[in-house]
């Protein structure tokens, strides 16, 4: 269906959204100015600290303090055009909830402030002799998306080679890890090969578990600037994007690999495929061929729930594209076949040639601002540079460039994020580090989560806010500076490295991490081998631009320099003279043993866990415009609380006729794990009969109380999606 009036009512919201960024600063105090004598008095520039978009802006301030924020006109990614939660993030900056003092868990079980100094050596003190008892692996840690990439960079060589840790993993793993998992498989390498400007410049548009209108608004708005697109959605939901389309596919949940793999039938069937590319530049072809027979349309209409017809229509409009881009984000991740989807999704785009072109790619988009830095530059995934830990070549280089010795690297990437929570649950992990993220609210399946924290002999957190549901069980907190307060850059999901400024200085009392990092490196006497002559980030910055040239992620032509000049810059950029390129793979050759991509044979799955009479529903989780994660940040400002204050439960409305359910009234949602009480009911259409949908922001309501911590065994990110849960009327 095309809706018109729907791109009508979003282009006014833009304009609205344009006009609090460059007009109303002085008139409207939910969003920044207060009076005119805060008006501000220098703008500083910087990148926006939510989402992976990574768009421009200005913070204002006056008299040491953040007052306002516009967007930057001139910056590619949003033309000065900010979403509601980049207009309001100044007031995250001094919120009554900043940390302001190291804490300690005393004796008597209570929080006691404590001095940096003390703090830092009590947590040398613990570690060491946790790994001296129990060895090295004793002690892990989780990271975030949220530091800038010079602190992730200088946070891996500190864990890996001074505190010797093998398990080191971040909550990028939360989110895309299967698109990392699914780009390795398939094209030899992490990285997205499309840009943004691919949502101008398409002619069919295929957003897959993407409800892009909420969750980065300002891709919405780039792709409204096209005038000959076609877009369709895949989305079990009718999502506000879902609304937004040409075309909706309301699938059933987790159904979308099946899709996948029927739309390649199709397109081998009626011979609308590049033999020539898939000759030249493709592998694994007469496998894929023979595998696919098994997804027929009936076959794939019976999984998906859409009809053979429809299936086929959407099939001729992507063959029959010139430029068509099929974007994803957590709808595809999410999932415990999410590499696998990822995976068939690449397949579609190998079979017709439409990898590393204008306008047609296949094009995760991330979920946190600098997800994508600390997948190129950290330890987790792969060691820096997209290097693999059991490449010789790969770690003789990088010690070579840091002036080690090949065995002080580690062989093999250590346990990821779930595995770590189980082995906390099964005594071999005896302390975490949890640093800028928040797993008592985030992670899967909550009464198991706080099993594993409640068994750690020293949990350290390392946070902005306090107190946070993770925070609050630390032994040990240590209070850091945030967006706004610190130097570095962010790298968004196009591959564009932005500078982050600091705007204001750090609230009394915090640092920022890359100031405690080195810290403890000097202290446990490592500074020297891991950060030689390091005093700022512009000095970890330029340690890492080398170690990464000759990688696809090349940062080598980049410095502090230019980027203040140009404003952000693409990878890979091997040279200081030229532009970064805006996509990859577009010559045809991959970073693969034999130069050339892989197609891949995945089958789809039932529901890791089906309904049935005692649960008959299956629960959706996702996100809102107003908040971001867990609202440690959001919260804290007035207008986003104010806008969605709490969360609620989306119901069909024959769902809530039969189980007379009132729009509005408290409902329980319960799974076999727990419960979320006195959440309120909305009766839409928006969800299909036999489905339900709560945003996970709020841990109040907590909906990571219901999901079930089953993992994809390939990039073992969380299955969210799906669970099956029942409704109680309160």
């Amino acid at each position: 269906m095309t809706v018109g009036p729907l791109w009508r009512k979003l282009r006014s919201w833009i304009g609205e959204s344009e006009l609090l960024s460059r007009e109303r600063m002085g008139k409207d105090s939910r969003f920044g100015v207060m009076a005119a004598d805060t008006i501000p008095d220098r703008w500083v520039q910087t990148v926006c600290g939510y989402c992976s978009v990574g768009c421009g802006m200005y913070v204002g301030v006056k008299k040491g303090e953040a007052v306002a924020v516009k967007g930057d006109p001139k910056y590619p990614v949003n033309e000065g055009k900010l979403c509601p939660k980049g207009l309001s993030e100044h007031h995250t900056l001094r919120a009554p909830s900043r940390a302001r003092a190291p804490i300690l868990r005393g004796a008597d079980g209570k929080p006691h402030p404590i001095g940096w100094d003390d703090a830092l050596d009590l947590f040398l003190g613990r570690v060491r002799s946790l790994q001296s008892r129990y060895g090295s692996a004793a002690f892990a840690v989780l990271s975030t998306g949220q530091l800038v990439t010079e602190e992730f960079y200088a946070l891996g060589k500190l864990v890996r080679l001074g505190m010797r840790v093998p398990d080191f993993d971040g909550n990028t793993t939360l989110c895309m890890a299967s698109a990392v998992a699914g780009y390795k498989r398939s094209f030899g390498s992490d990285g997205p090969p499309g840009s943004y400007l691919d949502f101008e410049t398409s002619d069919v548009i295929l957003l897959v578990g993407a409800n892009i209108y909420d969750n980065h608004p300002i891709l919405t708005h780039r792709l409204a600037k096209n005038p000959k697109k076609t877009v369709i959605v895949v989305d079990p939901r009718a999502s506000k994007t879902a609304l937004l389309a040409d075309l909706h596919l309301p699938i059933r949940p987790r159904s979308d690999l099946a899709l996948f793999n029927g739309l390649a039938y199709i397109l081998l069937r009626e011979g609308w495929i590049d033999r020539r590319y898939v000759s030249e530049h493709v592998d694994g072809f007469d496998a894929l061929r023979e595998h696919l027979a098994a997804y027929p349309p009936e076959r794939v209409s019976e999984i998906t729930g859409l009809t053979p017809e429809l299936i086929m229509r959407v099939a001729r409009l992507y063959a029959e594209a010139k430029r068509p881009l099929i974007a994803w984000t957590m709808g595809v991740n999410h999932s415990d076949q999410g590499t696998e989807t990822v995976n068939a999704i690449n397949n579609l785009a190998l079979l017709t040639g439409n990898v590393g072109k204008e306008g047609a790619s296949p094009f995760s988009i991330t979920g946190q601002c600098n997800a994508m830095g600390t997948r190129e530059a950290g330890f987790t995934s792969s060691l820096p540079g997209y290097r693999a830990y059991d490449d010789p070549v790969s770690r003789n280089e990088l010690a070579r460039l840091w002036g080690i010795g090949p065995e002080e690297l580690p062989a093999a990437r250590g346990r990821a994020y779930p595995d770590i929570i189980n082995a906390v649950i099964d005594g071999r992990v005896k302390g975490l580090w949890i640093i800028g993220t928040n797993p008592i609210a985030s992670f899967p399946n909550l009464a198991n989560t706080e099993d594993a924290l409640s068994r750690l002999e020293f949990l350290v957190v390392q946070d902005g806010f306090y107190p946070t549901p993770t925070a609050e069980r630390a032994h040990l907190f240590l209070p850091a500076a945030i967006w706004g307060e610190k130097e570095g850059t962010f790298t968004n999901s196009e591959r564009r490295v932005g500078r982050v400024r600091a705007a204001v200085p750090p609230v009394a009392g915090c640092r920022t991490d890359f100031d405690i990092i080195l810290d403890l490196a000097r202290r446990a006497g490592w500074a020297d081998r891991l950060f030689p002559g390091w005093t700022t980030p512009e000095d970890a910055f330029n340690e890492w631009a080398r170690v990464s040239r000759g990688r696809l992620c090349d940062y080598s032509g980049m410095n502090y320099g230019r980027l203040d000049r140009e404003g952000s810059i693409q990878w890979p950029c091997p040279d200081h003279d030229r532009p970064g390129d805006e996509r990859l793979y577009s010559s045809g050759e991959f970073p693969t043993a034999t130069g050339r991509a892989k197609l891949w044979c995945v089958d789809w799955a039932e529901l890791p866990e089906e309904p049935r009479p005692e649960f008959p529903f299956i629960l959706n989780t996702g996100r809102t415009v107003e908040h971001w994660h867990t609202r440690t940040k959001t919260r804290e400002v007035e207008i986003l609380e104010t806008l969605s204050p709490e969360a609620w439960v989306e119901v069909n409305p024959r769902d809530a006729a039969r189980l007379r359910i009132r729009d509005r009234q408290r409902i329980t949602l319960r799974s076999q794990r727990g419960s979320v009480s006195g959440i309120p009911a909305r009766i839409t259409e928006t969800v299909a009969p036999g489905q339900v949908f709560v945003p996970f922001h709020f841990f109040e309501t907590n909906a990571n109380a219901l999901t079930l911590n089953t993992f994809d065994p390939l990039s073992r990110e969380p299955n969210y999606k799906q669970c099956a849960v029942r409704i109680e009327p309160v």
